[in-house]
């Protein structure tokens, strides 16, 4: 048993005195940390005194598409901490190999004490019109991050992806590029639409300046395909035959594959091609070259998160209500000014 105490008391961040007095029944322990030390009890897989059983945690599901991205499993990490200072245990939901979707986790959730659902780039819709009509009836709270689609009337947290294309954008023009291709999610993906908007608010900015650029024929070098490296080196080739000079990814793992796909045609990175990704992942810093992105803000968004849930849970009304963050432009490596610029400052 003091083996077992020992890993509740680290994990409720108590000493194994205070975890003994809420199992013992003191009742002068601090709600909180009798809430943190039962909740730790949960996720430790221990079982809890019997007079204590029928006060068990609420679940919050976790529900993301897969596990591949690697902003996915940053933001989990992040939403699941804060979960547990709440004395609330997350419930990772995610699609496997082996046929299980979001929907039978969410069924599952819903037989047991649910405190509410998180959407980390998904939608509530893919759960399906029954678990969604039971989600509304129910009231669950539900809070979507980086939606993958629309989805009116629910609390959202999201990046500003057109403002973030444009930032990103400006650094490349700045650099002395002037055909700037694009390589965005599915079409239809919420994100890449908007990123897609602060595409073309861009371009005909450019234009109305009397700025070089790709002109009316923007849409030219703009490609979408799935978020993976495949999809990054499959959609570059086009973008290379319209004559882009550098690239801005939807994601790290996009940019990655068009880095791959680039070296495939014996172009070097940034010397001929300069690409730009979106998050910075875990690792991206020690790429080659080191990658040029768009970090988003992980713990302020999963804080906003977590707060709108908690507001919900207390009976307040969020629907409808979106939060909307900046990323941060971390430059590295991956990115120069364009081989004619290049040339130019060498031989003046």
């Amino acid at each position: 048993m003091k083996k077992r105490l020992s890993q509740v008391a680290e994990f409720a961040g108590v000493s194994e005195t205070t975890a003994r007095r809420v199992l013992n029944g003191a009742t002068d322990v601090a709600p909180s940390t009798r809430d943190a030390v039962l909740t730790a009890m949960d996720v430790c897989g221990f079982e809890r005194p019997r007079d204590m059983q029928q006060e068990r945690a609420a679940l919050v599901g976790l529900v993301v598409p897969d596990l591949q991205n690697p902003i996915f499993p940053a933001f989990v990490e992040a939403l699941a901490g804060l979960l547990n200072k709440r004395g609330l245990i997350p419930v990772l939901c995610t699609r496997t190999a082996d046929g299980v979707s979001e929907a039978h986790y969410i069924d599952m959730i819903l037989k047991q004490n649910v405190g509410g659902i998180i959407f980390v780039g998904a939608s509530y819709a893919d759960a399906g019109p029954e678990h969604g009509r039971a989600l509304r009836e129910r009231r669950i709270p539900i809070v979507l991050l980086n939606a993958a689609d629309e989805n009116l009337g629910v609390a959202q947290v999201s990046i500003d992806d057109s403002a973030s294309a444009q930032q990103v954008l400006g650094h490349l023009a700045s650099l002395g590029h002037e055909r700037i291709g694009m390589i965005l999610g599915p079409v239809g993906h919420v994100p890449s639409a908007r990123k897609l908007a602060g595409y073309q608010t861009f371009c005909e900015q450019r234009m109305s300046a009397g700025s070089a650029g790709p002109g009316e024929n923007w849409r030219q070098l703009v490609a979408h395909g799935l978020f993976s490296m495949e999809g990054g080196a499959t959609a570059l080739p086009r973008l290379l035959a319209h004559g882009a000079t550098a690239v801005v990814c939807a994601s790290d793992a996009l940019a990655l594959g068009a880095i791959r796909a680039a070296r495939r045609q014996g172009l070097r990175v940034p010397e001929d091609l300069s690409v730009v990704g979106f998050d910075d992942s875990l690792y991206m810093v020690a790429t080659d070259p080191p990658l040029t992105t768009a970090r988003q803000p992980v713990q302020a968004m999963a804080a906003a998160v977590i707060a709108s849930l908690g507001s919900q849970m207390k009976g307040h009304a969020t629907e409808g209500e979106m939060m909307m963050f900046d990323t941060e432009l971390i430059v590295r490596s991956s990115t120069a000014p364009p081989p004619s610029a290049a040339k130019g400052s060498r031989t003046s």
